[in-house]
């Protein structure tokens, strides 16, 4: 099961990171994954754990990575 679902064009994911725990933590992981080309809005939840991306296609999984490991995080998986 996965957490993906297409609307009019856009593509929603959710994955999970761990080792965020404030809001600099969001917007490090946040700012990242912005920069990937496709990507119309990324909202992280430290509390859950959660990074929410909206693309105008599906992401390639490594991608998201490297940008989770550049903000210092590592990606877990999609939720």
């Amino acid at each position: 099961m996965t957490a993906q679902t297409d609307t009019q064009g856009s593509v929603t994911t959710v994955y999970k990171v761990s080792g965020m725990s404030c809001g600099h933590c969001e917007g490090a992981v946040s700012g990242e994954i912005s920069e990937i080309a496709g990507v119309t809005s990324v909202q992280a939840v430290a509390s859950t754990g959660e990074v929410t991306v909206a693309s105008g296609a599906p992401l390639d999984d490594d991608v998201v990575r490297a940008a989770v490991d550049e903000a210092g995080f590592e990606l877990v998986g999609r939720a």
